[in-house]
């Protein structure tokens, strides 16, 4: 039980860096103009993550450069519990116990993970589905959701299956991490419930945990380098744990929404070697209700203009990388176009 208290070679995507049912799913707000002009303001939310992770920040900038590229359209962003409650926002409003209720969202960002759950109706969405989920629809990747399993240098913990009988922060529920966190767990032949004391902070309160010793490892899903591990390998070498081999196969053959990607040794402090892991995708995702010329036009300014994103993953927002993962989602028809366009689709 969760007590309370997230092969490409992370380095090549760092240096780049230098409906639902309509009744459901409101259209986006339109109004007048200031003035009385017959030009209408399109008004959209995009919901984020935690104050506190990569989301939330990173969305800011994201809509702050469709508000001001894109003629008539506002975007605004909230922080929110990430994917889980982001792909059920979809559909209206929704509550999280951490994050509290938000409003219905015309865009989110999730782990491309966990929409394929909420797509087929497993995982987290199992025992309460969405209403119209084949209505989630894909408008392009934003940057790798790099899982990253670490543990203090000095300990002898050097797998996953390792992590028997350990205290282990496995992210908070809901979260794109918690869901890969018991995946990957599972994987390896660990029941998340009962072999590991399992624990559900969010990752800057983990790392805090795990560099005071109050536990032994921690999963997260996150941009490389992670803030978070810098923080705590200033003061407390560390290492990542593999996720390679035949556990990492066989999770990569059941979910398409995985890749390997390999994190170069010097990462942080104590990390000497590569480590082979696996990674995801942060997504932006909506649903039919959405104008075609509108998403058309917000996947190539968020491609076009990705130059102008000041935060340290901007650089990994790129459209070499914006279908990889895609799986079984569909895109939306005014991203699709725009990737023909492109000559990313036949």
């Amino acid at each position: 039980m969760s007590k309370g208290r997230g092969t490409i070679r992370a380095s090549v995507a760092i240096a780049a860096a230098g409906v639902v049912a309509l009744s459901a799913c409101a259209a986006p707000e339109d109004v007048e103009g200031p003035g009385g002009d017959d030009a209408e303001t399109t008004f959209l939310q995009l919901a984020t993550g935690s104050t506190g992770g990569t989301y939330y920040p990173l969305g800011g900038e994201i809509a702050q450069l469709w508000s001001s590229n894109i003629e008539n359209v506002q975007v605004d962003t909230f922080a929110t519990g990430a994917s889980v409650q982001n792909l059920r926002a979809l559909e209206g409003e929704t509550e999280d116990a951490e994050a509290g209720a938000i409003d219905q969202s015309e865009l989110i960002m999730a782990v491309n993970g966990v929409a394929m759950q909420a797509q087929s109706s497993t995982g987290p969405f199992e025992e309460e589905p969405l209403g119209s989920p084949d209505d989630i629809l894909a408008l392009g990747n934003i940057y790798p959701e790099v899982m990253q399993v670490v543990v203090r240098a000095d300990s002898d913990i050097e797998s996953i299956a390792d992590l028997e009988g350990m205290n282990v922060e496995i992210g908070p529920p809901g979260s794109g991490t918690e869901v890969a966190a018991r995946q990957i767990l599972e994987a390896y032949g660990l029941d998340p419930d009962e072999d590991i004391n399992a624990y559900d902070s969010t990752f800057g309160d983990a790392a805090t945990a795990l560099g005071d010793g109050q536990v032994d490892a921690a999963f997260g899903i996150l941009s490389v380098p992670a803030a978070g591990i810098v923080e705590v390998s200033a003061s407390n070498d560390v290492r990542l744990l593999p996720l390679e081999g035949e556990e990492a196969d066989s999770l990569m053959a059941d979910d398409p929404s995985y890749s390997p990607l390999t994190i170069d040794g010097g990462t942080y402090n104590g990390q000497d070697e590569d480590v082979v892991t696996l990674t995801q995708w942060a997504t932006l995702y909506t649903t039919s209700a959405l104008d075609e010329q509108l998403a058309y036009d917000l996947v190539r300014v968020m491609y076009e203009d990705a130059g102008d994103i000041g935060h340290d993953v901007g650089g990994q927002v790129l459209l070499d990388t914006a279908l990889d993962g895609l799986g079984s989602m569909e895109l939306h028809p005014g991203a699709q176009r725009y990737y023909e366009e492109q000559g990313l689709l036949d």
